[in-house]
Formats: structure tokens, sequence, C-alpha cells
């Protein structure tokens, strides 16, 4: 069975998963009011997701 020779440092480990892009987050239409909202999320302007009120003014106002 191959056995290493030598520890790996951290940094030569952790460069094998250092090789990515973040991204933006998707910005898409809110269907009630409009405005643009990350996908899958409830939107910030109106408290409205998937047609259904989940935050309502009156609590957003009062924070």
């Amino acid at each position: 069975m191959a056995v290493p020779k030598g520890k790996q440092s951290k940094s030569r480990t952790n460069k094998r998963f250092a090789n990515y892009k973040a991204t933006a987050p998707t910005l898409v239409e809110c269907p009630h009011c409009h405005e643009l909202k990350e996908a899958h999320k409830v939107c910030g302007h109106c408290g409205y997701y998937d047609k259904v009120e989940v935050v309502s003014q009156d609590e957003k106002k009062a924070n």
C-alpha cells in the first residue's frame, strides 16, 4: 500500500479547493410589485413569496 513520504502543508492541501469564483446572487422580478429580488426568497419590498403575503407591511414598519 502506498504511503506518503511526508506531511502535506495546510496551504498545499487547501490549494486543491481554491479554484472557484464567487458569483452574484440571481435576481428575478417579483410578480407582485415588480421589484428585483433574490430567487426563492421573500420580497424585501412588498413581503410576498409565491403570491402569498408572508411579512405584513405593519411588521416591517415596527422594526
